[in-house]
Order: C-alpha cells, then sequence, then structure tokens
C-alpha cells in the first residue's frame, strides 16, 4: 500500500484575486477558490476562512505555501520578513502575510514571489520541464518575472524585478497617454505593458483592444527590449510569457519577430532563428502555474523542516 501524500495549502497572492487550494500534487487540487484582492484585512479573512474550513472538511495540511505580488522580503533575519514591502498596489504598502499564517496555522510557510512560484511549477510540471536556465514571466495587472537556475529559484539582494526593468520608451506613439505608468520609474516594462498601464496609454482595457491596434506592436516591441536584455544576461533555454494580457493570440509571433530584429544575428543559435517558436512560449500549465508553484513551494518547505528535524535528531 503507498503510503498517502501529505496535504499543502496552495495560496496565489496576486494583484487581482487570491487562488486558493489544498492538494497532494498537480492531479490533486481540492476545492480552488478566488478571493478578489480588495483591502489586506478582507482579503486574508477570506484566505483564512477557506483554509480553516479546507482543514474541517480534508485534515490538517502539513504546510502552506505562497507566491505573492511584490515587491517581498525574503530576508529571513528581517524584521518584515514574510511582508509584502514597497508594492504600488494602494493599501498593501508592508502587508504581514507569513507571520499571521504561521501563528494561526503552526505549520512550515513557503514563502517566494509569484512568479518565481510560477517558474517552479512549469519547470516540475510544465513548460519548462528539464530546462535550465528558465525564466517565467507574467504580463497580468503588473509585469513580474521569476528565474530558475540550476534547478534553484533566484534570489539576491531581493528577487527579480523584470517588470521594471528600464526599457526605451515606444517609439512614434499614437497612444493617448504617453507617459510611462509606473509611479516608480519613467520608462519600464511595467508601466507601458502590464493591463493597467495599456488601459491608461490608450483608454480601453488591453480585452477590448482589436488584434491590429498599434499597442500590439508597441507591447511587443517593449517586451522583445526586455527578452533581448534577459537573454544577454541570464542565457535562458526558454522563455515563458503568461497573463492576460500575453492571452492575446497575435502578440508571441509580433515578440517574437521583434527580438529576432533586435538579435540581428549576434547570438547564432537556433533559438533566436529558426527554433525561435519553441524559445518563448505559452505556460503548459495555463493559468495554473502560480497556484501549482505554490503547492510546489509548500511541498519543499516540508522537505526541508523534515531534514532539519532528521539532522536535529541524529545530532
Amino acid at each position: 500500500m503507498s503510503e498517502e501524500l501529505p496535504l499543502i495549502a496552495a495560496i496565489e497572492a496576486g494583484g487581482t484575486k487570491f487562488v486558493c487550494a489544498v492538494g497532494t500534487g498537480p492531479h490533486d487540487l481540492r476545492d480552488v477558490t478566488r478571493i478578489p484582492t480588495t483591502t489586506p484585512e478582507e482579503t486574508l479573512a477570506g484566505v483564512t476562512r477557506f483554509l480553516s474550513t479546507a482543514k474541517s472538511k480534508y485534515g490538517s495540511f502539513a504546510a502552506i505555501g505562497i507566491g505573492s505580488f511584490g515587491p517581498i522580503d525574503l530576508d529571513p533575519k528581517s524584521e518584515t520578513y514574510g511582508f509584502i514591502t514597497t508594492t504600488p498596489k494602494p493599501g498593501w504598502q508592508f502587508t504581514n502575510i507569513v507571520p499571521k499564517l504561521k501563528e494561526r496555522y503552526h505549520v512550515p510557510v513557503a514563502w517566494d514571489t509569484d512568479v518565481n512560484a510560477a517558474v517552479l511549477g512549469e519547470y516540475l510540471w510544465g513548460a519548462g520541464q528539464d530546462t535550465d536556465p528558465l525564466i517565467y514571466i507574467t504580463v497580468g495587472t503588473g509585469v513580474g518575472g521569476g528565474v530558475l537556475i540550476n534547478g534553484q529559484l533566484v534570489h539576491g539582494l531581493l528577487h527579480p524585478e523584470i517588470g521594471h526593468l528600464l526599457v526605451p520608451p515606444p517609439q512614434n506613439s499614437s497612444a493617448i497617454q504617453q507617459a510611462c505608468h509606473c509611479p516608480f520609474h519613467k520608462s519600464c516594462v511595467e508601466g507601458y505593458v502590464s493591463g493597467t498601464a495599456l488601459a491608461s496609454r490608450w483608454g480601453v482595457k488591453a480585452d477590448a483592444l482589436p488584434p491590429d491596434h498599434p499597442a500590439w506592436e508597441e507591447v511587443a516591441d517593449v517586451m522583445a527590449h526586455a527578452l533581448m536584455n534577459l537573454t544577454l544576461s541570464i542565457s535562458p533555454k526558454r522563455i515563458i510569457l503568461g497573463g492576460g494580457v500575453m492571452s492575446q493570440e497575435q502578440i508571441l509571433p509580433l515578440i517574437r519577430g521583434q527580438l529576432k530584429r533586435l538579435n540581428n544575428g549576434y547570438l547564432r543559435v537556433s533559438e533566436l532563428s529558426r527554433n525561435i517558436d519553441d524559445f518563448i512560449v505559452a505556460p503548459g500549465l495555463g493559468a495554473r502555474s502560480g497556484l501549482l508553484g505554490a503547492l510546489a513551494l509548500g511541498k519543499y518547505e516540508l522537505d526541508r523542516h523534515a531534514g532539519r528535524s532528521a539532522d536535529s535528531s541524529v545530532a
């Protein structure tokens, strides 16, 4: 008889919605729910209601994995470890996430960015399997990116902030609002191509823009500049583009074409020529990259704690 897998609580904490589930793996997600991201108090109350109900229904979960919009504090030695920090999202600056959940549920809690969670999910079960280094970028309400190298999620001073890479402003733009929409920078990726920026710059939501609208050429140009810089600096084997803005049917071919143009034959590799369709790809897990990645984070954290406990008993 096979050993029953531990139950993990997964939270994908996004700027528009929190997606929560409990399960044991990609083929066993139970009671997935979506909670609108309103105020921290209201949103987190919805999360704890779901988790407590799931615990009563399915039994105790062994760990919690959280992939959150950021920036977030990943330094365990910091007073604000487990907090969302200087986010531009109103009302969410320095919001306590991990300490509150640890205090309530008394289980290991894994904590990383939503996009680092997504790149992990895609690496284990999606379009990034057996692909390393790997980059995942989501373009939705905001823009974020996760990076995996040598099987490890990349952290450093903080964590990758691909959405705020500085890029040239779109040339000869016909947008209603020309300025970059980012409150921190005058010319960054998120400020031009996020769903929020597109609505501000063009006066309508991204999903209302027709496929031949000039906005999409601008999105492709901005994204290609970001991807060229990432390709030159990180040298990934594949880049996965997810999020609502990237779900437009015409956008990936436009980005691939612009990336070829910017490379201009410098990197003489098939991934930037005849095989570019396999280099710039859509998520294999669809909209569940982040949620499944959060579950994977929880599993990894549980294994880490189990290993630490075994080491302590040996000592």
